[in-house]
């Protein structure tokens, strides 16, 4: 099965929006650049999403197979229980906006920049939520990154690219050698139908996230990993 390539999603982030980030993450001192930033990106930006329907070939004690590739992951064997389709993703706020960031001669601009590129990334990712859960019925899924825990660690970024195909040719983004992305606000991971509300910020233990969407859960966490 081909990916779906999501490359016509708009740039809107609503006031509210705009203003939940100068709150927790600017400052009131910033309210005007920022938003003029913000109205300088909405002329240029496209970000952008693909994913791919894959199926569950093999359940093993620590790992699953999806198509031909293995992902190991104690975590994401139990989540992938009494799942048989999965969707891997990439989302990115797109390489417009990353060129545009990299031109603000300015550091503190650059970080004003990067920030609204996040809100461009957060667009890619609803719209890509949206269109798998209209497209393939599905009212409840959850949702889990390589990286985001010791448990499912980067490096399993090589088998969910090798399915994806090519992704820079897609949508312009890159996976290196040292398995980040680019550009830089760029996400991927893989979706699944699941009647629960599991977020990998439950189980991890860092503090002072800035892109934490969930509280640790320490009981979760025990109860995940007391028979590894």
């Amino acid at each position: 099965m081909e990916p779906t390539v999501l490359d016509n999603i708009p740039f809107e982030p609503t006031p509210e929006a705009i203003q939940v980030v100068i709150d927790t993450r600017l400052g009131k001192k910033s309210t005007e650049p920022f938003q003029a930033l913000v109205k300088e990106a909405q002329k240029i930006a496209r970000p952008k999403a693909m994913y791919k329907v894959a199926y569950v070939s093999e359940k093993g004690e620590n790992y699953v197979k999806i198509g031909r590739q293995t992902f190991t992951s104690h975590l994401l064997r139990q989540n992938l229980e009494d799942v048989h389709r999965v969707f891997l993703y990439v989302a990115t706020c797109g390489q417009e906006l990353e060129d545009w960031m990299m031109s603000k001669p300015d550091m503190l601009e650059q970080y004003y920049a990067s920030t609204v590129n996040e809100l461009a990334l957060d667009a890619a990712r609803e719209r890509l939520i949206d269109h798998i859960e209209s497209r393939h019925e599905l009212s409840k899924m959850a949702s889990m990154a390589p990286g985001s825990l010791e448990d499912w660690p980067i490096q399993e970024q090589r088998p969910l690219f090798a399915i994806l195909g090519d992704t820079e040719k897609a949508i312009g983004v890159r996976l290196f050698d040292s398995l980040l992305m680019h550009p830089s606000k760029t996400v991927s991971g893989i979706r699944y139908p699941s009647e629960s509300t599991f977020a990998s910020c439950q189980l991890c233990s860092r503090e002072n996230c800035p892109n934490r969407k969930a509280a640790y859960d320490a009981e979760e966490h025990a109860k995940r990993f007391s028979s590894v």
